[in-house]
């Protein structure tokens, strides 16, 4: 039963849409409508007990992180089943949402970053007396996807993946790499390196990770927007996920829900017993120590990047749901609460672990949920 259960997860994640059309949220809302990815099979009918619609209706327009973009769409389906509310999620990116939220154009964005202090202050102009805040919603473990021909099991740490992501290592036979991977026969081949061309809060988690675990390889000072020299780059994780699919040599960084059709995961030496590979259960492992940072009705957290904990992997995210705590427009705040509601619930965390996410710790969720109810 459990994995006709996991089967069916994974099998929404695939089938799973965002509802499309012609959106506007206020009468200086976007008519930029973006793009969802859809097709496949069909996700079950969302029951009356798992989502309570209440006013909800209307449409919704929300744009952010390409990380979480698996998981809102199987969230949508189930969402707009129930309710018959028109979700359009753009996942342009961590960036590109944050400036939406913060031009009015949306009515929450997806981040997996927390909110700057410039962009809280932004927030202020369009949420009538309140502000922007951070809702930790979705989980998961950042990974590094890779393409070598023969290679059926990568081990790297921290100073050799700098390394390579800083052009200082170029070839997978380099002996660095051979070291970390004993009987492992590596090729001769050119190292291709992909990195986020947009504003990306997977870039930041991932820097951040070799920013707390390997300073004297990265020297670079982090943030969503890509600094170091050389490598190749793409827009979005799926952009990523797809030129590291197609390009021999290749390896790149995103949620771990893109790594398949064949694609293979490094394993990550963190100076536990043994290597950590990315999975849902490795994520919450290193996401359970997170701890709450955020002021007031922010619920930002800092994770342990340099995590030595056994089965923790810590290249991990967060993404955050953003949202005006006062100040919602009358006319979207009904269906915006009736969603974040649904996703924050047992039902709709539960999901997560069947498409490669984390659910949020259940002692966060808890909070998340109080915050929800009492947006206005």
């Amino acid at each position: 039963m459990m994995l006709q259960r996991k089967n069916r997860l994974r099998a929404l994640s695939l089938g799973a849409v965002a509802v499309t059309g012609a959106l506007a949220l206020t009468a200086c809302g976007s008519d930029d409508n973006g793009d969802s990815n859809g097709g496949g099979k069909s996700a079950a009918p969302a029951t009356a007990s798992s989502v309570k619609c209440d006013d909800a209706k209307g449409q919704l327009l929300a744009d952010g992180s390409s990380a979480q973009k698996n998981a809102i769409d199987a969230w949508v389906k189930q969402f707009s089943t129930a309710c018959k509310v028109q979700i359009n999620y753009k996942g342009g990116g961590s960036g590109a949402g944050v400036t939406a939220f913060t031009q009015g154009q949306v009515a929450f964005a997806g981040s997996d970053s927390p909110l700057k202090p410039e962009e809280v202050a932004a927030s202020k102009k369009v949420c009538n007396g309140g502000q922007g805040i951070d809702l930790p919603m979705v989980g998961g473990p950042i990974a590094l996807g890779y393409n070598v021909p023969g290679v059926d099991s990568l081990v790297l740490d921290a100073p050799t993946i700098a390394k390579i992501f800083d052009s200082k290592i170029t070839k997978w036979n380099d002996s660095a790499i051979a070291k970390l991977n004993p009987g492992v026969k590596l090729p001769d081949l050119k190292i291709q390196a992909f990195h986020r061309s947009d504003e990306s809060g997977t870039t930041d988690n991932f820097t951040k990770y070799l920013i707390a675990t390997t300073p004297d390889n990265w020297k670079y000072s982090g943030g969503k927007a890509w600094q170091a020299k050389g490598g190749q780059s793409a827009p979005q994780s799926a952009g990523v996920a797809q030129q590291v699919k197609q390009t021999s040599g290749a390896i790149g960084y995103f949620e771990l829900s893109y790594v398949k059709d064949g694609m293979k995961a490094v394993s990550l030496k963190t100076g536990a017993s043994k290597p950590v590979a990315p999975s849902t259960e490795s994520a919450t492992a290193d996401i359970a120590a997170a701890k709450v940072v955020g002021t007031g009705k922010d619920l930002s957290l800092k994770l342990d990047y340099n995590t030595k904990a056994e089965g923790a992997y810590p290249i991990t995210l967060v993404t955050y749901e953003i949202v005006c705590d006062k100040g919602n427009k009358a006319d979207t705040l009904p269906a915006t609460k009736a969603f974040l509601r649904y996703i924050a619930s047992e039902d709709g965390q539960k999901m997560l672990s069947g498409i490669d996410y984390a659910p949020v710790p259940a002692e966060i969720n808890a909070k998340v949920r109080t915050t929800i109810e009492g947006l206005s």
